[in-house]
C-alpha cells in the first residue's frame, strides 16, 4: 500500500510530493487557487489553503467549464465497512459538500457494497445492510437532496442497463496484465475483484445516470483520498477509447491514525480512530490516551524547547478541523514556543472534535427513512 511505499517510516509520515511524481498528477498551485476564487467568488476551503487537498488532474479544466457556464457533476463514494464512519472518512465528504455548494452542481455518491462483499468476510446481505446505515451518515453532511443521488451498487446496477453497459465497455478496454500492474492482482485473486475496478470507473461517465443526464456526455470531478487514484488513472486511459470525457480529480491526504502519521486512520484498527458515533467521553479518552504527542517529556523541558507540530497528531487534526487560520497559527506558535502544553493542546482538539461530532450526531438523528428514499430515488436531479 501507499504507507509502505511512500514513507511512513518516520513520524512525519507519507511523502506526498513523491506520490505526485509517481502517480503523475499535478500539485495544486497558488495560481490555480487564485483562479478558483476569481471564477467562483469564494475563498478556497481550508483543506485547499493548507495542502490537505494537495493534488489534482485537470482541475483547471473544471474551472474553465465553470467560467463558461458549462455543466459538470461531482462523483465520490464510500466502501461501507464498519457500521460507522470515522473522522478520516469525513474529510472527502466535508470537502465534497463544500464543492457542491460553491459550484452548485449535481453529485453522485456510489456505495460499493459489492466491493466490501468481495474483499471482506461479509455476507452479501450484511454488506448491503451496512451500505444503508452508511447512507444516513452521508446524508448528515448536509448534501442538497434536489441535486444528490446516492446509490448502492447491489441495487442500482441490476436495475440500470446504461450503467451496466458502461461497465462492460470498460471491462473490454483493460486486460489482465494492465489490471495486475495497477492493482496488484495475482492468480489467487477472485475474478470478481479483478473486474471490480470497472464498477468504480462507471460513475465517472454521465451516461451511467440516464435519469439525471439523459444521454448527454458531461465531465465529472472526483474528490477522493489519494489511494483511490489508480482506479481513475485507469478510467482516464479508457475514456477516449469510449469517446467519453476523462474524469477530473482532486486528491486529499490521509488523516493520520491517533498513533502517528506513519499510518492512516482505520475502522478496523481499534483505537486508531475517532468515530462519528463516539460519545464526548470516548473522544476525550481516545485523544488523551492515544494521540501521539510532539511535546517534550517534562513540563520544564517543554517550556524551554517547545513542542514539534510536524509530528504532533493533535496539531495535525486541528489542521483538518479548525477552520480559523488565525486561531491555528496562534496554537502552532504557542505550542512550538512551549507556552502551550501537550495536555492543553489535546484539550483544544477534544473540544473541537466533541463539537463537530455532536453536531453530526444531531443531524444524523434527523435523517429519516423517507430522506434516504429521497436521496436514492431516480427523480431527475440537476
Amino acid at each position: 500500500g501507499i504507507n509502505a511505499e511512500y514513507g511512513g517510516k518516520d513520524e512525519k509520515g507519507i511523502d506526498y510530493d513523491k506520490l505526485i511524481q509517481k502517480f503523475g498528477s499535478q500539485k495544486l498551485t497558488p495560481e490555480i487557487l487564485e483562479r478558483f476564487t476569481k471564477i467562483t467568488g469564494h475563498e478556497p476551503h481550508h483543506f485547499l489553503r493548507r495542502g490537505i487537498v494537495f493534488s489534482h488532474r485537470d482541475f483547471d479544466h473544471i474551472l474553465t467549464l465553470k467560467e463558461q457556464g458549462k455543466p459538470f457533476y461531482l462523483y465520490t463514494g464510500r466502501g461501507p465497512s464498519s457500521g460507522s464512519l470515522h473522522m478520516g472518512h469525513c474529510v472527502p465528504f466535508m470537502f465534497t459538500k463544500w464543492l457542491q455548494e460553491v459550484f452548485d452542481v449535481p453529485l453522485v455518491v456510489q456505495m460499493t457494497d459489492d466491493e466490501k462483499f468481495l474483499w471482506k468476510d461479509l455476507s452479501l446481505e450484511e454488506a448491503h445492510k451496512l451500505a444503508y446505515q452508511n447512507i444516513k451518515d452521508i446524508i448528515a453532511f448536509g448534501f442538497d437532496p434536489e441535486k444528490t443521488f446516492i446509490f448502492c451498487d447491489l441495487d442500482y446496477i441490476p436495475s440500470c442497463k446504461e450503467f451496466y453497459w458502461n461497465m462492460i465497455r470498460i471491462q473490454k478496454c483493460v486486460n489482465f496484465n494492465q489490471a495486475q500492474k495497477i492493482f496488484g492482482f495475482d492468480e489467487t485473486s477472485y475474478i470478481g475483484k479483478v473486474s471490480f475496478p470497472a464498477i468504480q470507473a462507471a460513475p465517472s461517465f454521465s451516461t451511467s445516470f440516464p435519469h439525471m443526464f439523459g444521454s448527454r456526455k458531461i465531465p465529472c470531478l472526483i474528490p477522493c483520498a489519494i489511494d483511490q487514484d489508480p482506479y481513475f488513472r485507469m478510467t482516464r486511459d479508457v475514456a477516449p477509447r469510449l469517446n467519453l470525457p476523462k474524469p477530473c480529480l482532486l486528491h486529499s491526504t490521509f488523516l493520520p491514525a491517533l498513533q502517528g502519521a506513519q499510518t492512516k486512520m482505520s475502522s478496523s484498527t481499534v483505537n486508531s480512530a475517532v468515530e462519528v458515533c463516539d460519545t464526548a467521553n470516548q473522544i476525550k479518552k481516545k485523544i488523551n490516551k492515544y494521540a501521539f504527542s510532539g511535546g517534550k517529556t517534562s513540563v520544564e523541558e517543554h517550556r524551554e524547547f517547545g513542542g514539534d507540530t510536524s509530528v504532533d497528531v493533535s496539531y495535525k487534526y486541528l489542521e483538518y478541523f479548525e477552520e480559523d487560520d488565525a486561531k491555528l497559527a496562534k496554537i502552532k506558535e504557542d505550542y512550538e514556543s512551549g507556552a502551550l502544553l501537550t495536555g492543553e493542546l489535546k484539550k483544544i482538539l477534544i473540544e473541537k472534535l466533541q463539537g463537530l461530532v455532536k453536531g453530526f450526531q444531531e443531524r444524523r438523528a434527523l435523517v429519516t427513512d423517507d430522506a434516504v428514499q429521497q436521496f436514492m430515488s431516480r427523480n431527475p436531479k440537476s
